[in-house]
């Protein structure tokens, strides 16, 4: 399950039980400083980290995607870092279940499970559940799309409102993607997008408090140029040599994520060494904004600012009902 901590080897010992049932969730685009949170976060109620980065699960690559260190995850039990294979894909769902697998693992412990990671659908395949929702034909993507590109998105959004309501209300009129998804799935299933969510079974149902790390754009920016050369500094060209060796499939999962797909590309010549440094960089800060956006929808979320991991323990501590340890 975990790459340096199974479940089975949690530490059972010593200390402060965690909160019965309950789930801490630390989200945030990266280099946003989750990590450093979740430890303190780890240290303070006696917990482990589960990740549900989608990237930090690949083995070959601990560096390049950023997984913590040994030295920060012999602090505290890890679970689902570096234990897959670049070869191997993994979906939503079925990562789901690892995850709520891993919890409950984490809670028979005694400990109190810290979610971890930047990948927003896994997060919401883990809480909310993933609707099975069959695929809409070709034909109706595309005149859904024409209408939106003909009759504007406010006039869409209102055939959406009147249709479905409730989902209405939480999609902004200027939000192309998922009002015309909303839309097609109407027309080619009969059925509201809020009918089929409702179908949907949650892996984790459990309560969840859920933080979050952001900064301004500017900071955020620098600091992942610097994290880009920090990861340089530790092998992160030298371990993705090594796995296009164990992987020599171009199109192989664990190599198509950024940091990754980038060195690939310059490992195979397609690239020179500053110009992949440069998309490298390029496509993190894109991918950060992505996240943003996808987090900022969920109003469940309470923010932070960077390193303030006391605030973070202080409303934590409240919500579970334990005492920080002290130490």
């Amino acid at each position: 399950m975990s790459g340096n901590k199974s479940a089975a080897g949690l530490d059972s010992t010593g200390g402060q039980r965690g909160a019965p049932g309950k789930v801490l969730c630390l989200v945030g685009p990266t280099g946003a400083g989750k990590t450093e949170a979740a430890l303190a976060l780890a240290e303070a109620f006696r917990g482990s980290v589960v990740n549900f980065d989608s990237r930090q699960v690949y083995r070959v690559v601990p560096v390049t995607t950023a997984q913590p260190s040994p030295e920060e995850q012999a602090r505290c039990p890890h679970l689902l870092y570096g234990f897959m294979p670049c070869s191997q894909a993994v979906s939503a769902g079925s990562f789901a279940e690892m995850a709520a697998k891993a919890v409950h693992a984490v809670l028979e412990q005694g400990r109190t499970p810290i979610l971890v990671g930047g990948t927003g659908l896994y997060l919401q395949a883990l809480l909310e559940g993933l609707a099975p929702i069959p695929d809409v034909p070709r034909d109706v993507r595309e005149r859904v799309a024409s209408q939106w590109d003909e009759q504007g998105g406010d006039v869409l959004h209102a055939r959406l409102a009147e249709a479905d309501p409730a989902y209405a209300a939480r999609v902004h009129p200027n939000d192309r993607q998922r009002v015309t998804r909303a839309l097609e799935v109407l027309e080619a299933t009969g059925r509201t997008f809020s009918a089929w969510h409702a179908l949907a079974e949650k892996p984790l149902d459990l309560p969840c408090l859920k933080m979050g790390i952001r900064m301004e754009k500017a900071a955020l920016d620098r600091r992942l140029a610097a994290r880009i050369h920090a990861m340089l500094e530790q092998g992160a060209l030298e371990e993705v040599r090594r796995a296009v060796a164990e992987t020599p499939d171009p199109s192989a999962p664990g190599l198509s994520g950024i940091g990754c797909a980038e060195l690939t590309a310059h490992l195979r010549g397609e690239l020179g060494f500053q110009e992949a440094l440069d998309l490298w960089l390029s496509n993190t800060k894109a991918y950060a904004k992505r996240q943003m956006t996808w987090f900022k929808r969920d109003t469940s979320i309470h923010w932070f600012g960077p390193g303030k991991t006391r605030e973070m323990v202080a409303l934590a501590s409240g919500w579970l009902n334990l005492r920080p340890i002290s130490g």
